[in-house]
């Protein structure tokens, strides 16, 4: 009988971490959190076509801060292509923007949330939405003071920030992919959690709403869902 035992997608520390995280993210942000909505890739969240141009991309932006509670108005976003150095919009001074690689880049500075980007995360507007997602997030938790930058998990944090925000969706399908390049196929991760943190996130999110069998499930890809079915077999069990 004990193979057939649901067991958690994480590790038990992975488990706990995540169990603390979000009933504190819920204490930071309200109960009401886990009553709103879930943000789906729909038109009813985020109407208008998608071309990549910079007022698509702006658009794209406000729509995200609406979604998590951010005053548009207080975003300054940067894009730029690190393959050449071209900065396409100025949010802050040159000299800040990172030259690592990552997906995006967070400042609070004389009251305002600058965010920088690489040109390479506009491109699909599904990884967009999750890059800014994570970018906001930081915005809620930092800008907002409510960890120190100095927080050792404040990037996982951020990243499951998004789930109790309802943007969780869009960070969980964006954890891992495979991305085509000069170079051939390869496989790439945006964020912090892997599949399996966001899929048991996602579950124990589901749970603290009451659901089941939530319905949005079905809009996540292949393997996170599967890691949330297993986490809600697991947490059904408990």
């Amino acid at each position: 009988m004990g193979w057939f035992t649901p067991r958690c997608p994480v590790n038990a520390v992975e488990q706990q971490w995540i169990e603390e995280s979000f009933d504190w993210l819920v204490g930071q942000f309200g109960e009401q959190v886990t009553a709103g909505p879930v943000i789906l890739p729909t038109s009813d969240y985020f109407p208008g076509s998608y071309s990549g141009a910079l007022e698509d991309i702006e658009r794209i932006c406000t729509q995200v801060c609406q979604h998590m509670g951010v005053d548009a108005g207080s975003v300054r976003l940067e894009i730029i292509d690190e393959t050449v150095g071209t900065d396409f919009g100025g949010g802050y001074p040159r000299a800040q923007v990172p030259t690592t690689g990552t997906a995006g880049h967070y400042v609070y500075e004389d009251g305002h949330h600058m965010i920088t980007l690489e040109q390479a995360q506009t491109r699909d507007p599904m990884v967009l939405i999750a890059t800014l997602a994570h970018e906001l997030g930081h915005a809620r938790l930092l800008g907002e003071g409510r960890i120190s930058p100095s927080r050792r998990d404040g990037e996982p944090l951020t990243d499951l920030a998004t789930v109790a925000l309802g943007l969780g969706i869009f960070t969980a399908n964006a954890s891992f992919d495979f991305v085509q390049d000069n170079r051939g196929w390869r496989t790439g991760r945006l964020g912090y959690l892997t599949e399996q943190m966001f899929g048991y996130a996602l579950a124990w999110y589901a749970r603290r709403r009451g659901e089941r069998q939530p319905e949005w499930a079905a809009y996540l890809d292949v393997n996170p869902a599967g890691y949330v079915k297993a986490g809600l077999r697991f947490l059904e069990r408990q």
